[in-house]
């Protein structure tokens, strides 16, 4: 199964400095959806599309990132930047196992969305070497920066979470072996 993404507005109600302003780790959300046009935008400023580029800056165009969504009640999804969609993995909702993988941090489990990047170093590293890990890393803060600010630009927070044990989420997440998870966003309402 897919799932259809609606194309990005590139208009927000709120200028950069209000979301920079505004933007905290907050870990308490509503149980309530988040609509799938606010979940497309956020995928756009993760890792969208801008013609043959992509939305964060990547050393040498290599692209090493690769991101996994949680939707608390359709399940877990690969997003296919390409066609600017959803792939459906499975419909169980691993909102549990991530929390408990992450050391029992149970907002994880109570977001209606989470972010999973993900990242393939050997894209980056055969082209820079032992230098091209650092590259990646940077570039995981510009894809997660964007998706906190895109976040606050919709109304909704977010939480980043680098505490977890790799290979528990790892196995959670049926990644494959040359994938390596990096962050986790929980995503909801206030």
């Amino acid at each position: 199964m897919e799932l259809k993404l609606p194309k990005p507005i590139l208009e927000g109600r709120k200028s950069l400095e209000e979301c920079i302003y505004e933007r905290e780790s907050v870990r308490r959300y509503q149980d309530k959806a988040i609509e799938i046009e606010k979940i497309s935008q956020i995928l756009w400023a993760a890792q969208g599309k801008k013609g043959h580029k992509r939305m964060v800056p990547s050393a040498g165009a290599t692209y090493p990132l690769e991101i996994y969504v949680t939707l608390k009640d359709k399940g877990y999804f690969h997003y296919d930047f390409k066609k600017h969609i959803l792939k459906l993995i499975t419909e169980e909702n691993i909102g549990k196992k991530l929390a408990k993988e992450s050391w029992d941090q149970k907002f994880i489990e109570e977001a209606y969305l989470n972010i999973l990047i993900c990242a393939n170093y050997s894209r980056t590293t055969q082209r820079y070497g032992e230098r091209g890990i650092r590259y990646v890393y940077m570039e995981v803060g510009h894809c997660a920066q964007n998706i906190h600010l895109e976040a606050i630009a919709l109304d909704l927070v977010s939480v980043p979470i680098g505490a977890f044990q790799d290979d528990g989420v790892k196995k959670v997440m049926r990644l494959p072996t040359n994938l390596v998870p990096l962050y986790i966003i929980p995503i909801g309402y206030p």
